[in-house]
């Protein structure tokens, strides 16, 4: 092993043993997303210089939860629960070396085109093994997307001393139940992983349940309803 995969087996095995893991599941439309993009993608790279991806949409959606649900933003501390007054949200990133979390520090903070120009340097830096320690230390949120790798489903690993992680899928075309009829939609499944021994059930369920939400009607993201 090297020794990024040595430090990656090593902290992968303390949140199995450390954290008690469980993985709560749903399924988003993408279609209002998808219809945004086509609509303003064009428009969007010319005025910020960076294409408008799906990441900025699930970084905002988590972060819309986790104002919503501050449980899921908390780390334990021995019997202490931490609550941070922060987002500061991983985004797992794979390079030559192997996967690499660098932090978007307060993504409360940040709007869709600065997540996107940061996640697209985060790409080039981690690409020519660029990414500083700094960049790599934190965070109080992960976020895993395996849909890039044409992932359906799968159930991240908490990165300690985070309390839950979200994984995002690929978007295919599937055949969905609305008001009675069968119809097709692009849906992704969403799956988040959470610590159980701060995190109940209740809060894990509604936290993505309030990401659904968001991504099937993206004008909560910009209204913070």
């Amino acid at each position: 092993m090297t020794r990024l995969r040595a430090r990656i087996a090593e902290r992968l095995i303390q949140s199995k043993n450390e954290n008690a893991i469980l993985t709560t599941f749903n399924e988003v439309n993408m279609g209002p997303v998808m219809a945004l993009r086509k609509q303003y993608g064009e428009k969007f790279e010319k005025a910020h210089g960076v294409r408008l991806g799906f990441m900025g949409f699930f970084v905002k959606a988590a972060v819309a939860a986790l104002k919503k649900f501050p449980i899921l933003n908390a780390s334990v501390d021995g019997n202490d629960i931490v609550y941070h007054g922060y987002i500061d949200i991983g985004i797992a990133v794979g390079s030559p070396r192997g996967l690499v979390v660098p932090i978007l520090r307060n993504a409360e903070s940040m709007s869709i085109a600065e997540i996107e120009l940061k996640i697209a340097e985060f790409g080039e830096k981690a690409k020519n093994g660029k990414l500083t320690l700094e960049e790599l230390s934190g965070g109080t949120f992960s976020i895993s997307n395996g849909g890039v790798f044409g992932s359906m489903l799968s159930t991240p690993i908490i990165n300690p001393p985070q309390s839950a992680i979200l994984g995002i899928h690929a978007t295919k075309d599937r055949p969905v139940a609305e008001n009675g009829q069968v119809v097709i939609r692009p849906i992704n499944y969403l799956a988040m992983s959470y610590d159980h021994r701060i995190i109940d059930g209740r809060e894990a369920v509604l936290g993505l349940v309030t990401m659904k939400e968001a991504l099937e009607d993206p004008a909560r993201l910009i209204l913070d309803v």
